[in-house]
């Protein structure tokens, strides 16, 4: 359900159901958090009404995409534990490809904003990491010229209640003191690196919770089909002992 939330709250942030871009719906990443999300969902729904009418197929096939999910689970945190190095540089990169692209797609436009509005950084290790936008680059003819996005500045409403786009212009310009007061200086990277390394302890706690949520499912799962293989194998000897008796009841009689 958080996923599937998730994905809703992207869709309708971004505006996403407009009339002018339902047509570029299909290739939205937040459509795919949105889906999973409706996956999930149905795979706990299977869940609940496997247990709650004891229906072995339900119960088996829950168990099975489970198990499945743990492993991927695993192997993810496997792959991302030992390529650190190698997955911060990708996260470089995919940085500064995002902010070439920051006006002409507006998917990463969105992710480039929450990142920097969230963390409260411009750029990828500076402000000035702006210049390789071509709009914003300080030869470029617009007004946006040297500047940086209004996601980049420390008071981009300036107590209104629409983003003012004009706020970074020209913080290109700016030397780190005179900055300061318009604009975050620091570079998204930093304040990621930052973010995991104060909240590691919490986010191993959550994927631990999460993963042994999901094995402890799968104990229980094991547990209330074997119960029912059990019920349904002490019926069939009642029923069959049933029946015997019910064959020997006129015999027994007569004797």
């Amino acid at each position: 359900m958080v996923t599937l939330v998730v994905g809703l709250w992207g869709l309708i942030n971004k505006e996403s159901f407009a009339q002018e871009k339902i047509s570029g719906i299909g290739t939205d990443p937040m459509l795919l958090f949105t889906f999973l999300g409706f996956i999930l969902a149905l795979l706990s729904l299977m869940g609940c009404v496997g247990a709650l009418r004891e229906n072995m197929c339900l119960l088996r096939n829950f168990s099975a995409v489970v198990l499945v999910l743990v492993v991927a689970q695993v192997l993810a945190v496997v792959v991302l534990y030992s390529l650190q190095g190698q997955i911060e540089d990708y996260l470089h990169s995919g940085m500064l490809a995002a902010m070439v692209r920051y006006q002409d797609d507006l998917d990463l436009r969105f992710i480039t904003d929450e990142i920097q509005t969230g963390l409260q950084c411009c750029g990828a290790d500076t402000y000035r990491d702006w210049g390789i936008n071509v709009y914003f680059n300080c030869s470029a003819p617009g007004v946006q010229a040297c500047g940086v996005p209004p996601s980049c500045c420390i008071d981009p409403l300036e107590n209104g209640t629409v983003w003012n786009s004009q706020c970074g212009v020209g913080a290109q310009k700016l030397d780190e003191f005179s900055a300061q007061s318009v604009i975050f200086l620091g570079g998204c990277m930093g304040s990621i690196s930052r973010w995991i390394e104060q909240h590691s302890g919490v986010i191993v706690t959550v994927v631990i919770i999460l993963l042994g949520v999901q094995i402890l499912t799968m104990f229980i799962t094991a547990h209330l089909l074997l119960k029912i293989r059990w019920n349904v194998f002490n019926n069939r000897i009642l029923f069959n002992i049933s029946i015997v008796n019910a064959k020997c009841r006129p015999k027994c009689e007569s004797i």
